[in-house]
């Protein structure tokens, strides 16, 4: 004896489809199911990670307009690499790789004009306890201008909950900013 009708269509007086339960029915239903119980479970990446993905980049730009090379070196993990790729004055492209203490030694050493770094179009990516952002940057020197690019931050979520920098590029250049008026203004 069949059980009744699951699913039946009528189409006019002549077709119909009647869909009768199965137990590879049933299956199909349930793991679709939990499929999609295992999905809305997953943590999903929120506002609130990416405000604590920010701080240390926030952080990073705070030394740098105030000289603070403390705050600075406490962004970045231990050994963290650097890496600068930019066209020589030839037009060659070239990437130089820098350290933490130089990058500190440049901070910390008093300097008579604000570093600026203000950025926009910021793009983060995390899976679990790591992150990556991807920002476009003007640099100004004092109310100057100075270059332009991309930083691109590789991030560390330890067993504090704080995330750090492990990994720093950027690129420089000079024209073809596009540097949002808004931002260009800020630092007028």
């Amino acid at each position: 004896m069949r059980p009744p009708p699951f699913l039946e269509l009528r189409f006019g007086n002549q077709t119909k489809i009647v869909i009768f339960p199965t137990e590879a029915f049933f299956m199909k239903t349930i793991i679709t199911l939990l499929c999609l119980l295992s999905c809305s479970l997953m943590r999903a990446q929120t506002a609130q990670d990416n405000k604590e993905i920010l701080i240390p980049i926030n952080d990073l730009f705070k030394s740098m307009n105030t000289g603070d090379s403390a705050l600075l070196h406490s962004c970045f993990t231990n050994n963290p690499t650097m890496v600068s790729v930019f066209k020589n004055k030839e037009g060659v492209p070239e990437m130089r790789s820098s350290s933490l203490q130089k990058f500190l030694d440049a901070v910390g050493t008093p300097h008579d004009q604000k570093w600026s770094e203000p950025i926009w179009d910021v793009k983060i990516q995390m899976d679990g306890n790591m992150a990556q952002v991807w920002a476009k940057y003007a640099f100004y020197l004092g109310k100057e201008f100075s270059h332009c690019g991309v930083d691109a931050f590789q991030l560390f979520k330890g067993a504090d909950g704080k995330w750090k920098i492990f990994h720093l590029a950027d690129t420089r250049q000079k024209e073809g900013c596009n540097v949002p008026p808004a931002i260009a203004n800020s630092i007028k």
